[in-house]
């Protein structure tokens, strides 16, 4: 992998866990799920960046990667639906 990519994944990793941890700072002052969901989704997103770039992978290489970006996605999706279903 070019070194921007690997400096622009890095970036995403770092993002995505200050991310995960905004959101589990709500999660701990309202104990909603909804917060838990979002910041389980990002720290996803990290591990995903941080496996392909620690293996020196691309998503074509390895559909694995693809599999936990859809978990991290279904994972918000889940919450959505939650979060209004539970409103109704």
């Amino acid at each position: 992998m070019e070194l921007a990519n690997e400096l622009l994944s890095g970036a995403i990793v770092m993002a995505a866990c200050t991310i995960a941890l905004f959101f589990l700072r709500f999660w701990h002052q309202t104990r909603d799920a909804f917060f838990l969901y979002f910041a389980l989704s990002f720290v996803l997103t990290a591990i995903e960046r941080l496996i392909a770039v620690v293996y020196d992978l691309t998503s074509a290489d390895v559909p694995t990667l693809y599999l936990i970006r859809l978990v991290s996605y279904g994972l918000i999706l889940f919450a959505i639906v939650r979060k209004n279903r539970r409103a109704n």
